[in-house]
This record gives structure tokens, C-alpha cells and sequence, in this order.
């Protein structure tokens, strides 16, 4: 008992290690972290704003089959890369849904993931998500290819990138909501 008295503060390091690292609580520890420290994203500058003209990009939508994007073209779109095994996209999920509730019917949403169909849906089942996913089918848009998860990309209808997001963020602020009105 001496001895954890004297090296607590290591016991409390080697612990916190330990819930790091393994999967059960891994997940939940980084998802936590990552959604209190989420801020609401910056919006692009109108001088720095790049504006999206491929619109050829080919979809299959988990629930009900292929979709092409070029339809989008005119509309207010946003669109998430994510995993279900990223912490800040799963930190990011929430405040996506809520986004999604007020808009989906001024906004397309877009949520784009390589993942397996079975994991997605036991994800999204989990949760209650409503929101479309999809997969890519041809490649992205080069303006809208990314290594990094969770990216979000939120465009105006001239196709104008107004955020341009990698990380976790708060997607239910009145700076987003403002955009999408």
C-alpha cells in the first residue's frame, strides 16, 4: 500500500494507458474528448472560397441504390467523409442529426463512408441516424478528395466551399445554422 501511495500518480498514468488502448473503451474515451472540445468550424473567406464544377461523381446510397451527383448541382450540399471506427466522426454524429432534422429539406447531406454495409448499419441502427450514407462508386471530386476522417465540406448553390472542415466540430451552432438558412 506504501508503495501506491508513493507512485500514484504512475498507477494513474499506467490506467489511463490501459483504457487507451483497449478497444471496449478506446472509443468512448477519444469520442468523449473529442466532442467537448469541438468548436463550431470557420467559414471560408469569400476571397479564399474555391467553388466546385465536377459534379461527376457516382453514389450508391445504403438505402436505396445509386445515386449521381451532378443532381445536387444548384443545391445547398454537405458532405462528410467518416468512419465508424473514428472517434471525432462519431463525436461529430450527433450534432450532424440535428442538423439534419431542421435542413433536410433546404440541404442535401451527403455522408460518405468505405466502410461495409453491416457496420454502417449496426452503426446507424445503434444511434437512430436518419441521414443518408453513401458510397463512392467513382472517384471523388478532386476539390473534395481527402486522406483525413471525419472532412466536411458544407457548399452554397453557386458551389462556393463555405466550410471546409477536417475534425471534430460543432455542427449545430448558429454560425453553421446561419449558412444553411
Amino acid at each position: 500500500m506504501n508503495w501506491v501511495k508513493k507512485n500514484w500518480s504512475n498507477v494513474l498514468f499506467v490506467v489511463v494507458i490501459v483504457l487507451l488502448v483497449l478497444p471496449q473503451t478506446s472509443l468512448p474515451i477519444k469520442t468523449f474528448v473529442s466532442r467537448i472540445t469541438a468548436t463550431s468550424p470557420n467559414t471560408e473567406s469569400e476571397i479564399e472560397r474555391e467553388v466546385l464544377t465536377d459534379y461527376q461523381w457516382n453514389l450508391k446510397d445504403l438505402n436505396c441504390g445509386e445515386a449521381d451527383f451532378s443532381k445536387f448541382k444548384g443545391k445547398k450540399i454537405l458532405i462528410n467523409f467518416w468512419a465508424t471506427w473514428c472517434p471525432p466522426c462519431v463525436a461529430d454524429m450527433p450534432s450532424m442529426q440535428e442538423l439534419y432534422n431542421d435542413y433536410k429539406d433546404n440541404v442535401v447531406f451527403v455522408f460518405v463512408t468505405n466502410e461495409k454495409e453491416p457496420a454502417v448499419n449496426k452503426f446507424i441502427t445503434k444511434y437512430g441516424y436518419t441521414f443518408p450514407i453513401y458510397k463512392a462508386i467513382s472517384p471523388t471530386p478532386e476539390l473534395l478528395r481527402t486522406n483525413n476522417l471525419p472532412t466536411t465540406y458544407l457548399l452554397n448553390e453557386a458551389g462556393e466551399i463555405l466550410i471546409n472542415k477536417t475534425g471534430a466540430a460543432d455542427w449545430n451552432s448558429d454560425n453553421v445554422r446561419a449558412l444553411m438558412e
